[in-house]
């Protein structure tokens, strides 16, 4: 009794600790957010005087609204087509068992291992031949191939473990395969497509990497990419620079925090079938 004591308590000790670490960035970041402009706050003291107009400075001087208009624009561009090929994708592979299944999932699962960072020059040369650089095209086309591998991977979990007699049943109710996706599987792959939904549309938000190399345009990027300009010209205003940061973090936290139920509840569904 008191050794399971003792390990609930450790747990919970963990747990806070884990805590404090994760929100220890973001304190220090909003901390020095409230310094005067221009000055170099030391550790995470409290400024006498918070100075809460840097907020609405560095929206201005980010152009906030254009940033989250391009933000949303490549969003909308990658993350309804990356589900629906997904979706396609993971259904055929792990529900219908097409011939050659396996040595196409296997495709699938390597390119998970496939960095962002060691296709960035030949992407480049390509989407540079196609005539795409620095527009918005650059960014949305590579990430829905990039995003592929983990969409298939992420829905061929959910429709593998999908009962076979779900669908002989509408079968013998005269359905045809086109039928049985969209009526009956679509509606009950929800609770996995809305989690990935949540996931693409992190990773697109914060894109980085793509949206520096291959957009020069800052207003064309995404709000993570445009902190690279940002950051080079306010880059020796530390407060300014913070208070740019949170503003630009912000809708990828908002969001998390209204899913964050249907999203791990989708993850321990998954945990559970295996």
């Amino acid at each position: 009794m008191i050794v399971g004591r003792r390990e609930t308590w450790t747990g919970r000790l963990l747990l806070v600790v884990l805590m404090a670490v994760t929100l220890m960035p973001f304190v220090s970041l909003f901390v020095t957010a409230l310094h005067p402009s221009g000055s170099y706050p030391s550790g995470l003291e409290w400024p006498s005087d918070p100075q809460w107009g840097n907020f609405v400075e560095a929206f201005k001087a980010a152009r906030m609204i254009e940033l989250v208009k391009s933000s949303t624009l490549i969003v909308l561009g990658v993350v309804p087509l990356s589900l629906l090929l997904g979706t396609l994708a993971g259904f055929a592979i792990g529900h219908l068992r097409m011939a050659g299944r396996n040595l196409v999932f296997l495709l699938f699962v390597l390119g998970l291992t496939l960095p962002f960072e060691g296709i960035i020059t030949p992407l480049y040369y390509q989407v540079r031949d196609m005539g795409l650089l620095n527009t918005r095209w650059a960014i949305i086309l590579p990430l829905i191939g990039l995003f592929m591998p983990f969409a298939v991977f992420w829905m061929r979990a959910h429709f593998v473990n999908m009962p076979d007699e779900l669908s002989e049943s509408a079968r013998m109710d005269g359905a045809n395969v086109w039928q049985l996706f969209w009526r009956i599987h679509v509606p009950l792959a929800m609770p996995a497509l809305s989690s990935l939904a949540i996931l693409l549309f992190l990773w697109t938000w914060n894109q980085f990497l793509l949206a520096i190399v291959l957009v020069d345009d800052p207003l064309k990027r995404t709000m993570s990419g445009a902190l690279g300009a940002f950051q080079g010209q306010w880059g020796t205003n530390m407060p300014l620079l913070c208070a740019g940061s949170l503003l630009i973090l912000a809708p990828t936290l908002v969001i998390f925090l209204i899913f964050q139920r249907r999203f791990v509840t989708a993850l321990l569904q998954g945990s559970l079938k295996g």
